[in-house]
């Protein structure tokens, strides 16, 4: 074991690591500059149980009604070796084959392990990429594997990878309805960046093989149920600009060394269960360690990080409470408080805050002509 593997142990404490899936790895784009997420997810430390000990459990979780919905749709499309699915792959890739394999790699042999499904994984996607052909093959549950953080991480995907001639396509099934055309933007942009990690992963594989990474296409097929009906549609989405942001992070998490050189060796965030599983980790004490961790709090973090509410409690009255676009605006301005007394000209400002606050009296300026002088 090497000395970063040492600290994330010790940062984790005496237990398993949490597991790595498409969701938290693309949740990692959502906020690339935060060095609490990646060395906690780099290390496998449950948020979950971390939030709930300091007080800030996240008040979100899919309901068992949305999960049972979710199978019976996936269960729906993949009826019948994939039939339904075909039928619209047809439509969407302009294929021409009245009929595709199907394969399920779920099953290897009767052997559930990871790396031997893995192994599976890649000895029949490897042979599919090798001998190309004119009929398509639709390979179910791929065991996929993505370096993350240093480890290597098996992502098990309930999607499909397609492989029509020369080209791999992965298809993401969500349950998300497409109402008149339009589907929720959110949950499309979500759904993107989860295929994005199935793409890299797919692409990784295939590239260890010895073949071109690009045969995996950066096209994905979405399928959603129509309307408000159970029918199935699907569209293609690009996701290229997702690729280049998720290649990016996870060239980042795989540098965790660099970050954890920046914090005290002796920091951990065990939660020191006792007997029967609880907690017994003093909050306060568990409350300093993760503050002496750098955060990076936006508001999209309550969407996608169990950390969130704990770390919006922390940037209380902070630039950043205020999002993105208005912190990466202010550059060096913090705090809301020198924001506002920079705009009111009662502070000085610094010579990297000049740019700041000429455009901070300028609002100031504007919002007295509309609305009067502030009280």
């Amino acid at each position: 074991m090497n000395s970063t593997e040492d600290r994330l142990a010790s940062l984790r404490g005496p237990v398993p690591p949490q597991a790595h899936n498409a969701r938290t790895i693309a949740a990692l784009t959502t906020n690339p500059g935060c060095v609490r997420r990646a060395v906690m997810d780099a290390a496998g430390v449950d948020k979950r149980a971390v939030a709930a000990r300091v007080g800030f459990p996240p008040p979100y979780g899919q309901s068992p009604f949305a999960i049972t919905r979710t199978r019976a749709f996936i269960a729906q499309v993949k009826a019948n070796g994939c039939a339904e699915l075909l039928r619209m792959l047809r439509k969407v890739l302009d294929l021409s084959i009245g009929e595709a394999a199907y394969l399920d790699l779920e099953d290897a042999g009767g052997n559930e392990t990871q790396e031997v499904r893995h192994a599976f994984a890649r000895q029949v996607l490897g042979a599919a990429a090798e001998h190309a052909d004119d009929a398509g093959t639709l390979f179910d549950h791929p065991l996929l594997r993505l370096p993350v953080g240093g480890r290597q991480v098996f992502l098990e995907p309930d999607l499909i990878a397609f492989r029509y001639r020369d080209k791999f396509y992965v298809i993401e099934i969500k349950s998300f309805a497409v109402i008149d055309g339009q589907a929720d933007g959110g949950q499309v942009a979500v759904a993107a960046v989860q295929s994005a990690v199935y793409v890299v992963a797919l692409r990784r594989l295939i590239e260890e093989l010895g073949h071109d990474p690009n045969c995996v296409s950066h096209e994905v097929v979405l399928v959603c149920p129509e309307n408000f009906s159970n029918r199935a549609v699907a569209t293609k989405l690009d996701v290229r600009r997702q690729l280049t942001v998720l290649k990016r992070q996870l060239g980042r998490m795989a540098r965790i060394d660099a970050l954890l050189d920046e914090l005290d060796p002796g920091l951990t965030l065990d939660l020191r269960p006792d007997r029967d599983g609880a907690p017994t980790r003093p909050v306060g004490e568990l409350c300093d360690t993760l503050e002496n961790i750098p955060a990076r709090y936006s508001p999209e973090c309550l969407a996608t990080c169990e950390m969130s509410y704990f770390c919006r409690r922390e940037a209380h009255r902070t630039t950043l409470a205020l999002g993105k676009s208005v912190s990466e605006e202010l550059g060096s301005v913090e705090s809301i408080d020198t924001a506002l007394d920079l705009a009111s000209g009662k502070l000085t400002p610094a010579p990297e805050q000049i740019e700041a606050a000429t455009v901070l009296r300028e609002a100031l300026r504007i919002r007295t002509e509309l609305v009067g002088a502030p009280a």
